[in-house]
């Protein structure tokens, strides 16, 4: 339920993408949304304010001239009752009216009257390639961002013109997800957060190796948590399957020299780093180039092994760090005896936070409970899904920025 106690604003104007807006309805209140449709005549020739109404379970309002109210001010009551406003699909024309301030229908009439500074104005623009890509329309879009709407910009792909490119309107998840990021505070705003995350892999020959059991969702939560929280974010990722969060940069990476190797790389532009990839400590001293094979005799090969690169003292040890401009989190997979061993790789680290978990109890999971320890003791924050967690750490790593800067 991210969205509990939100009251949205959904606003359709004319376009094929309008079918899409019927899914986001329901996804905007299954997160716990209320949901109030407002519809401009074309949009109706695309899909019925009997649908939307079904799906909002509120009446659809279309007309400037609705007798429902009692003042006969819908475009007044509506917004004013808004915590914001979306409107998807937003057509080429609906965006160039809300430049010029025309307000000739309740939809445009609505966003007008809005309070600027209490109503935020979300826009999903929906069109044909040629028509996105157009002058006008990018210099619409422009102004609207410097009028203060928040343009979540358009996806690629087949049109329904039978075209490919860019133009349309982003899926129902990916406007939810934009959306439930809106809301959340922008502490880390100005800041650039690497992440590292998931395990590595370390190649015996081409097709085994050592890894772990590690599946990478708290680092691509804390990944998306920042992004939600106003950082540029980078993301190490090792072999994993998991979907990139909205708005972040990935980079894959196979073994730990790989990952230190990137980690490195992207440093000098980082002012955070947090390190949740579990890293294999060891790697074979060398890889066979063919499959080694049974031969029979069963004898078992004898393997060598080198400690690998410890890329989160590597990155504390640094002039950057040293500094203060760079700020370094810790994370610790412990099967046991979480909090003497976390203290420990702390000091050894060498890092202001460190931060403690389970791995057994969470490697593959979708919740976690972590323990944060720095030098004034231990602090458990208790288990929850890996996102609210993800936030919660965020938001903890934030107000020791502020005190470092103090």
């Amino acid at each position: 339920m991210e969205l509990n106690g939100k009251h949205i604003v959904l606003g359709l104007s004319g376009g094929i993408a309008c079918y899409k807006a019927a899914e986001l309805c329901r996804a905007l209140i299954k997160e716990g949304a209320t949901v109030q449709v407002v519809m401009t005549e074309a949009a109706a020739q695309f899909i019925t304010p009997v649908t939307m109404q079904a799906l909002s379970n509120r009446p659809v309002y279309g007309s400037q001239w609705d007798a429902r109210e009692p003042n006969n001010m819908a475009h007044i009551n509506l917004s004013r009752e808004a915590d914001a406003i979306l409107i998807a699909p937003a057509s080429a024309d609906f965006m160039a009216k809300l430049v010029q301030g025309r307000a000739d229908d309740l939809l445009s009439l609505m966003c007008l009257a809005r309070p600027i500074d209490k109503v935020p104005l979300l826009i999903a623009p929906a069109m044909n390639r040629e028509m996105w890509a157009h002058p006008a329309t990018q210099r619409n879009r422009a102004q609207l961002k410097a009028d203060g709407a928040q343009l979540l910009g358009v996806g690629k792909g087949e049109q329904a013109c039978g075209e490919t490119g860019d133009g349309r309107m982003l899926e129902p998840q990916e406007l939810m997800q934009d959306l439930i990021a809106f809301f959340q505070p922008k502490v880390l705003a100005g800041h650039h957060v690497l992440v590292s995350a998931g395990p590595t892999f370390e190649a015996i020959d081409p097709v085994r190796g050592i890894t772990n059991l590690s599946s990478g969702k708290m680092g691509f939560a804390i990944a998306r948590a920042a992004q939600e929280a106003g950082a540029t974010v980078t993301l190490v990722a090792g072999p994993v399957a998991l979907t990139t969060p909205r708005g972040v940069s990935r980079i894959d990476v196979v073994s730990a020299q790989d990952m230190m190797a990137a980690c490195v790389n992207q440093a000098d532009q980082a002012t955070v780093f947090i390190a949740t990839a579990a890293v294999a400590d060891w790697r074979p001293d060398t890889s066979a180039s063919q499959k080694i094979k049974k031969d029979g005799s069963g004898l078992v090969p004898k393997l060598g092994f080198v400690e690998n690169p410890d890329i989160l003292a590597t990155l504390a040890q640094s002039s950057r760090a040293a500094k203060g401009e760079l700020f370094c989190v810790g994370f610790a997979a412990e099967s046991h005896d979480l909090l003497a061993h976390a203290t420990a790789k702390r000091w050894r680290k060498n890092v202001p936070l460190l931060v403690g978990n389970i791995g057994p109890a969470t490697f593959g999971q979708d919740d976690n409970a972590l323990l944060l320890v720095d030098a004034n003791g231990a602090r458990e924050i208790p288990r929850n899904d890996k996102l609210a967690l993800a936030r919660l750490l965020v938001a903890d790593i934030a107000k020791r920025l502020v005190k470092q800067s103090d």
